[in-house]
């Protein structure tokens, strides 16, 4: 166990994760914070996910609790702040991990309007109603790290509209909150990822399309020109960074971790 985080508090919010062979982005962040000495609260939509997540924190000697809260209405989002403050008194860190897309996303001229709706409110309203939620606390009390989870998409890309745009939105959103707070002593970053090997990438592709989940993972390997796609731990290291005091100087940036995938642009 590391000592990075000790002593925190932490919210990581989409702390479960979809059914696959390799591990989430949020399910990683959550274990790599508790390793490095934070208590974490693991929230999900679906509560079951969230568990799961804290018993593998447990196993290994950690600290966590799970809430089940959907993030695109307001009292829950309410709920995970109270949560909080009912056993910590405090958050020092919030994580913003939920992410959708598909079902309907594509390029302008075929996206449908269901699901530029059903993503932007998850994607760029339910993590604007989850910070709105928090940072009363955070700026009553002086301090807090947020990390917001974007994507390469918000700066590539032509056929996921509906996606790139909210992603787009959260790194603005990100600038937004980190100016508008900095001088209550919160700071605000967020990580863009590239293409990344988890369950929700790789076997949500190859099920909504019908391939094999090992022809996806190589198709996108062949992308990354690192040769590879990163995986969620790539993501957990990143956010333990600017969560953590290391980056007490940093805020209102966005981090790419990509695997030089954004260095092809231009």
């Amino acid at each position: 166990m590391g000592e990075r985080l000790k002593g925190k508090t932490c919210v990581v919010v989409g702390a479960g994760q979809t059914a696959g062979e390799t591990i989430g982005n949020g399910r990683a962040i959550a274990i790599l914070f508790a390793r490095e000495g934070a208590e974490v609260l693991c929230v999900d939509r679906d509560g079951s996910r969230a568990e799961e997540t804290v018993e593998m924190i447990e196993v290994e000697g950690g600290k966590a609790f799970a809430l089940a809260a959907n993030i695109v209405k307001a009292k829950d989002c309410e709920a995970i702040v109270q949560a909080a403050q009912a056993r910590w008194g405090r958050i020092d860190i919030l994580v913003n991990n939920v992410g959708i897309g598909g079902g309907g996303d594509g390029p302008a001229h075929r996206l449908k309007e269901e699901a530029f709706d059903r993503i932007l409110e998850v994607n760029l309203k339910g993590m604007w109603l989850t910070l709105q939620a928090a940072l009363p606390l955070l700026r009553e009390q002086g301090s807090g790290a947020i990390v917001n989870i974007s994507s390469l998409a918000s700066i590539a890309g032509g056929n996921q509209t509906a996606y790139e745009v909210s992603k787009a939105a959260v790194n603005r959103l990100t600038t937004s909150v980190a100016q508008a707070n900095a001088s209550k002593g919160i700071r605000c970053n967020a990580i863009a990822m590239g293409l990344m090997d988890t369950p929700m990438a790789v076997a949500g592709i190859a099920g909504a399309t019908g391939q094999d989940p090992e022809a996806v993972r190589q198709a996108r390997n062949a992308r990354v020109p690192m040769g590879q796609m990163g995986t969620a731990w790539d993501t957990a290291n990143a956010a333990l960074f600017l969560a953590s005091d290391d980056a007490r100087f940093i805020t209102g940036q966005v981090l790419f971790v990509d695997g030089g995938m954004s260095g092809r642009i231009g």
